[in-house]
């Protein structure tokens, strides 16, 4: 459906976006300035407890600085509320008393449908739940006594009984005046192939409503009562309300639950998931009836970062945990993992409660595995590496499962755990430790002794300690990455002498990292302060940042920087500060593909590693090159800065030279 033109600005304008943030958050009035519309709260996109997470009514955003959520009113029903663009843009609507525009007739009429079928799934729950507290529901009752369902449990779940008729909810329905198809395009019931009426689909079975984000029922899961029935759960067919493998089940109070800070747990069965909440787990949900897919694993995420897998301890829940490795490895992403609850004994949830009690499942979850340690696992347990054939299998099939991740650091942090593990397996060494027959290397303050001769038959001094002063240098802070922690502090006396490029460079300012935690907490107070003139900026800064403003502004390498000496030119500082960014992604990229390659070449190497690394040479170079000629006043200034940083880091000044 479109819209036209102005509507949505419209829209926005009507709608206060603290007002609907506000529904979901709980604002810190101490941090907030309701007269200007300035908000803050804790994020309700990740677990947290300060107030990160800012609300802008004049602006029309918000934005999180732990998380980096950021968007507007639209975006933030649509990710609060799993809801489409256009689900998104009524509920706003009716908020705002704004009628929406016609629509297209075969849209609507689509949308009308759906809507006709959740009020025909709500009847059928109200039948089940009626024929529970029935005479015919008595079998089902004491199962679910035996089961110790509370009567809160009973009510909260929605639990009921499927008759065991053929045609009880049928008839029940078609009293009330539903049509036969919305009947059969609901699910309940199936057509006859004798010509008869239509039959029920479930027939005497505990029945669990499935409900959908929002609350509305658009599925039923059935328990037979009958032990020799074929199917032991039956859920319903997919329908234009449900598709099982983009739905979970209790997924709407999960998400309320972990919003609250609360764990995700990921369990087999409803039973399993209702034992869960009525231990107080309330961030439990279970797939429908199927392994877990792709959309129930992004659905778990945007409720959680890092669900636990609680599946059962027998065989077959080992196999489905497996499963999910092979499904979420290539859509890992930094701060999204999975980790995995072993059951003992073979357990489920609900029979580890029922048996030990609340404190048992609590130790279980604290206990849980990170992925890496089931894949390395899953490789390796019950098999024998007593030959070097059998070692490069595995070494194989370990390389082919981490080829897989897609994000190259996670990918480096899974060839480091796996390399250590491995050297545990081997014995082997590791890289850069001492070669093997090399006797132990002692004490580094008393030298070491290696493989070479000499008057001193291989001994080796100790490597002098750097000076006090050198240690106490902000520019050690650096480490390795040197040139990238000089980089930092450029890109940031920049922005301080030019606070009013805050708000021009804002968008690369919220991605890129910085590593030092002081230049972080820098960038974070100018995100937050970019709206304001570039005078309250300095200002802000100056009454906020404290030490770390200081230590960065008394380092005599920036202050004689050209775009930090020279404060009325804004147009050298705007094209310095998105070089000094552009190389500092290059310079990052370059490194995370040497590091992935250098693990292609422990195999065999082919000229598609040479490639990679050429091109992420060829984007580290371009990424500095000026788009003015390098002759006029501004090319020497900008040449100039990168000569000044080059030569730092070429010079090594980080080091303190002996007299």
């Amino acid at each position: 459906m479109s819209l036209p033109p102005g509507f949505l600005d419209e829209l926005r304008t009507r709608v206060s976006i603290s007002q609907v943030v506000g529904r979901k958050v709980v604002w810190d009035m101490r941090k907030s300035n309701q007269a200007k519309g300035d908000m803050w709260a804790p994020c309700p996109f990740h677990q947290e407890k300060s107030a990160s997470f800012h609300v802008d009514d004049r602006k029309g955003y918000y934005y999180c600085f732990g998380c980096h959520a950021k968007g507007d009113a639209l975006s933030f029903i649509r990710e609060t509320e799993n809801v489409g663009f256009m689900e998104a843009v009524e509920i706003l609507a009716r908020e705002a008393g704004m009628q929406m525009p016609a629509r297209d007739p075969v849209a609507a009429q689509k949308a009308d449908r759906r809507t006709e079928l959740a009020a025909v799934m709500e009847e059928a729950v109200k039948f089940f739940r009626m024929t529970l507290s029935t005479q015919g529901g008595a079998a089902a009752r004491d199962y679910l006594a035996r089961r110790r369902l509370s009567a809160e449990a009973l009510a909260r779940f929605e639990i009921g009984f499927a008759p065991d008729g053929w045609q009880g909810l049928f008839d029940a329905l078609r009293a009330k005046g539903i049509a036969e198809d919305l009947i059969l395009g609901a699910g309940l019931a199936k057509a006859s192939s004798k010509g008869k009426a239509p039959y029920d689909v479930f027939r005497n079975r505990i029945m669990f409503p499935i409900r959908d984000a929002r609350g509305r029922c658009i599925a039923f899961g059935g328990r037979a009562m009958d032990a020799n029935d074929n199917a032991k759960y039956l859920n319903s067919p997919e329908t234009e309300l449900f598709d099982k493998g983009r739905n979970l089940y209790n997924h709407g109070p999960a998400r309320e639950a972990c919003g609250k800070g609360a764990a995700l747990i990921v369990a087999e069965g409803y039973m399993d998931v209702i034992a869960l909440v009525q231990a107080g787990f309330g961030g439990a949900v279970a797939p429908l009836g199927t392994a877990v897919t792709e959309d129930q694993l992004r659905l778990m995420w945007r409720i959680h970062d890092e669900p636990v897998i609680a599946l059962d301890g027998d065989a077959a829940g080992t196999r489905a945990a497996l499963r999910v490795i092979d499904l979420a490895l290539p859509l890992l992403e930094a701060g999204k993992g999975l980790r995995f609850a072993v059951l003992p004994g073979g357990q489920d949830p609900d029979e580890l409660i029922k048996a030990e009690g609340r404190e048992a499942m609590q130790k279980v979850i604290e206990g849980a595995r990170p992925m890496v340690d089931l894949l390395w696992q899953r490789e390796t347990e019950g098999r024998v590496f007593d030959s070097p054939e059998r070692r490069a299998a595995l070494d194989k099939s370990l390389r082919a499962a981490i080829k897989r991740i897609a994000d190259p650091s996670i990918r480096a942090h899974y060839g480091e755990i796996v390399k250590g593990l491995r050297h545990d397996l081997f014995g082997t060494s590791r890289r850069g430790a001492a070669g093997e027959g090399a006797p132990r290397t002692a004490d580094a303050r008393s030298g070491s002794w290696g493989k070479g001769t000499g008057a001193r038959r291989g001994w080796a001094p100790p490597p002098p300690e750097a000076l006090a002063a050198t240690r106490s240098t902000l520019l050690v802070a650096g480490g390795e990455n040197v040139a990238e922690h000089l980089r930092e502090q450029m890109i940031l006396a920049i922005l301080l002498a030019h606070p009013g490029l805050a708000r021009a460079f804002e968008s690369q300012l919220e991605e890129v990292h910085l590593a030092d935690p002081a230049h972080d907490r820098l960038r974070h107070l100018l995100l937050r302060h970019a709206d304001q003139p570039p005078e309250e900026i300095t200002a802000r800064l100056e009454a906020e940042a404290g030490a770390d403003l200081e230590k960065l502004l008394s380092l005599p390498h920036l202050r004689v920087a050209p775009p930090v000496l020279k404060r009325d030119d804004t147009a050298l500082a705007r094209l310095c500060l998105a070089e000094e960014l552009a190389k500092l992604e290059a310079e990052r990229a370059m490194r995370a593909e040497v590091s992935d390659a250098m693990e292609d070449l422990e195999g065999l190497a082919d000229e598609g590693v040479t490639w990679r690394l050429a091109e992420a040479a060829r984007a580290r170079n371009s990424a500095g090159k000026s788009k003015l000629d390098d002759t006029s006043d501004m090319g020497e200034d900008r040449a100039a800065l990168s000569a000044q940083l080059q030569a730092l880091i070429d010079g090594e000044v980080w080091r303190k030279k002996r007299n």
